[in-house]
């Protein structure tokens, strides 16, 4: 296939711009200027606060499933707690091996392997050890993450003295840190290994290593400890520490990766080594309290946007630890756990503030990982996984964190448009445009931080990740977003308007007609390759309507989007099989897949697009959708039950809905799929489990949507409350599509009172049970709304 010079780099490109121009100069890793420190730690109270806790330390042999996880969106850890021999697992979100990836199979497809295509990777590893505080010496062992405050702290006594660590990684300063404090005074080693054979050495009370991946990728780690008393000093290749009452260590890594296609994702100014090593040292010197006081102020203004109240657990269930409780909720079906379902939902807030700011967004493992051999490379899956991860995002109140996948769509959009017009209708790759015009840009399912794709071309992948940076636009109504995204949007479109074709179709009536379908493409991930497959049509369809929006906003591209309205209008859309009942998958009556496949495909069209909806399609469309999701079941992997329960929402069959959320939350158990002592969800493998993070997110998802269902011109408060929340509750900063947040409660079932704030919508209606109300707002005011 043909090369790609830098001058046909710069012509087919240079309309996007790259990520660093169009964010602001958004910083690789580089120092920064102190951050603001507040006066004193304003800590959310124990006994108020969220948490998960435990009575023991996690095993390094089941880290993944028993670690608790801390990150500030750049760099993420998993933390055991043992109070003699502690972990820290450290990662960086641009840890990544391989690259552009843009020579092609056989089959005209990409590669997909550790080396051409990449993999996220494990950038260090951190030991603390207290050999005196071994488990035969110590009692009153409790472990826990404060969702509230963003800490994970382990308290405990040693031969009848306090003790408590606590960790956290701090978003401001940009580092994790480790404290250990209380009664009595610590010794021990601090340890730092690399995980690519790198040597770490001592200097100016740092230990550090530097390393290069064979990408290119240039990396470094640094840790130092600091006590005002006892002593700390070199011991080989660790530091040691005795008599120290309070001791704070602080660690950073990093990597010289940028989000600019123009320097090849790298800043040759950054020297990763000399960064962490100046982040380390501003840090150290910061007393143990203010930096912590930094932490909570920088986090709690994020998950202070949000509450949730589902109703009173009781005294029984709050005694049990979070792996116990995960457990019994499984086991006693009938009796609900309330507060424990609203904390699954807080869960996923802490890993959305932790996994996603301002740098790059989060993979099929979020920034959580163990080892470098992941499977799938804890890569971006573009056909439902990295979409899955920001569904939570606006609804609770995190937009902000949502934008971190516009950012990456930017910043790659050059050489992914690059890669399209010099490899996508190559004649060998089965998914070419055969009506022989290539523009914009498209993807394959698996993509990279480098600009590359990986594993076999989706067509309809550029689609439906314009329909989650659109989904954030709904949410905000903001019109410098909107110019972020417009030439993604633009490009996608560009890319479909040049590959659709022209077919006909006839009616049941038995006239004939003209349609526009998509070329031949798969039905993610079953069935047969086909033409005019249902999942490519909706998302064809939601794309030309996102695209003129959004020219009609920012006032561009008249004509483009007049000829993509006139297209939009002429695309086949799917029917109701008369064979099966089924809203059709494919361009055909007959079911060609797995009846219970885990992929909700055809479905795109209901959640979470919105061309099917409940309350406006024809009942047959409806009957159709419903039939089509019964016969996928009500069992699955994490993500796939967390999609199936928010399409139930949306045909408004509570508890359906309900028990798919609870299938969710079910303890992983003999390498099953479910929820594991960490939370994390666990996706079966046979023999083993693996952290797939989607579920996390995508299950608080659709708790979400049985309260509040939200589209342009609609807010409807309760569509779909099951009974076990029904006694009462209420919920804050409930993000609703127009650009609305929602306050609201509810007693008996049905809502009693509601707030709603304008965050850029002017006008929509407030729905609740047989309730209507139109709102009209100026942006920044609210009104409340009286409904019992």
């Amino acid at each position: 296939m043909p090369s790609s010079s830098r001058r046909d780099f710069l012509r087919l490109t240079g309309a996007a711009g790259g990520g660093l121009a169009v964010f602001g100069g958004l910083p690789p890793f580089a120092a920064h200027a102190a951050p603001e420190r507040p006066d004193r730690v304003t800590l959310v109270p124990e006994a108020e606060a969220t948490t998960l806790w435990y009575r023991t330390p996690a095993a390094e042999s089941r880290i993944i499933q028993e670690a608790l996880p801390l990150g500030n969106g750049r760099l993420g850890a998993l933390i055991g707690c043992d109070p003699a021999d502690d972990f820290l697992y450290l990662t960086d979100g641009s840890f990544w091996t391989g690259g552009r990836n843009d020579t092609p199979t056989d089959d005209g497809q990409l590669p997909y392997g550790p080396d051409d295509f990449g993999s996220f990777g494990l950038l260090a590893k951190l030991r603390v050890t207290l050999p005196d505080h071994t488990a035969g010496t110590i009692s009153d062992y409790r472990r826990s993450l404060d969702l509230s405050n963003g800490v994970v702290s382990a308290t405990y006594r040693h031969q009848g003295v306090p003790f408590r660590r606590e960790a956290y990684a701090s978003h401001p300063d940009d580092v994790v840190v480790i404290r250990l404090t209380g009664g009595g005074t610590h010794t021990g080693t601090v340890s730092l290994e690399g995980t690519h054979d790198e040597s770490t050495s001592y200097g100016d009370r740092r230990l550090s290593f530097a390393g290069t991946l064979k990408n290119g990728l240039r990396y470094a780690a640094s840790v130092s400890a600091v006590s005002t008393t006892g002593t700390i000093r070199a011991d080989g290749d660790k530091l040691s520490f005795s008599g120290c009452r309070e001791l704070l260590i602080v660690v950073c890594a990093g990597t010289d990766y940028s989000p600019d296609a123009g320097k090849d994702f790298r800043e040759p100014a950054t020297d990763p080594l000399a960064v962490a090593r100046a982040k380390v040292s501003a840090a150290a010197k910061v007393p143990g309290t203010t930096l912590l006081a930094t932490h909570v102020a920088d986090y709690r203004r994020l998950y202070d946007r949000f509450s949730l109240d589902l109703g009173t657990s009781s005294v029984v269930q709050r005694s049990l630890d979070s792996w116990s409780r995960i457990a019994v909720r499984h086991t006693d079906a009938s009796t609900p756990d309330p507060e424990l379902e609203a904390t699954y939902v807080q869960y996923g807030r802490y890993l959305t503030i932790t996994g996603s700011r301002d740098w790059l967004p989060m993979n099929l493992q979020g920034l959580w990982i163990h080892n470098n051999n992941p499977d799938w490379y804890a890569d971006y899956h573009t056909d439902i996984n990295i979409q899955m991860n920001y569904w939570l995002a606006d609804p609770a109140g995190l937009g902000e964190n949502a934008q971190a996948l516009a950012r990456y769509c930017r910043s790659q959009l050059p050489v992914w448009t690059d890669v399209t017009h010099r490899l996508y209708n190559n004649p060998d790759n089965r998914f070419r445009n055969s009506t022989g015009k290539i523009a914009g840009w498209a993807i394959a399912f698996s993509t990279n931080v480098h600009g590359g794709s990986g594993w076999a071309w989706h067509p309809s992948g550029n689609a439906w990740l314009c329909n989650s940076l659109w989904r954030h636009y709904e949410y905000t109504q903001d019109p410098a977003y909107l110019e972020t995204i417009y030439p993604v949007l633009k490009g996608a479109a560009e890319f479909w308007k040049s590959r659709l074709l022209t077919t006909t179709v006839t009616d049941p009536d038995g006239s004939s007609r003209e349609v526009l379908v998509d070329d031949t493409a798969w039905s993610p991930e079953h069935g047969p390759d086909g033409k005019g497959n249902t999942y490519a049509q909706e998302l064809a369809w939601e794309l030309f309507g996102e695209f003129t929006t959004a020219a009609r906003v920012l006032d561009r591209d008249g004509q483009l989007a007049s000829e993509l309205d006139g297209m939009r209008a002429k695309l086949y859309l799917p029917r109701v099989s008369p064979k099966s009942g089924w809203l059709e998958e494919w361009m055909s009556p007959d079911n060609l897949g797995e009846t219970t496949h885990r992929h909700l495909s055809p479905l795109i069209g209901f959640y979470p697009g919105d061309r099917i909806s409940a309350d406006t399609s024809p009942p047959e469309l409806i009957d159709g959708v419903r039939k089509l999701l019964t016969a996928r079941g009500m069992d699955s992997f994490g993500w796939a039950c967390a999609w199936r329960s928010l399409c139930w929402s949306r045909l408004k069959d509570a508890e359906k809905a309900y028990q798919l959320y609870l299938t969710v939350l079910r303890p992983s158990m003999n390498n099953g799929n479910g929820t594991s002592a960490n939370w994390f969800d666990m996706y079966s493998q046979g023999s083993y489990t693996i952290f797939q993070i989607d579920a996390n997110l995508g299950g608080p998802t659709a708790a979400l949507e049985m309260i509040l269902y939200s589209r342009p011109g609609v807010v409807e408060l309760l569509p779909a409350l099951p009974q076990a929340w029904s006694k009462k509750g209420s919920v804050s900063g409930i993000g609703a599509r127009g650009g609305f947040e929602v306050d609201f409660s509810w007693r008996n079932g049905k809502a009693t009172t509601a707030t709603i704030r304008s965050v850029g919508g002017t006008r929509t209606e407030l729905r609740a049970g047989g309730f209507r109300r139109q709102i009209a707002l100026e942006p920044g005011k609210s009104v409340t709304v009286h409904i019992l």
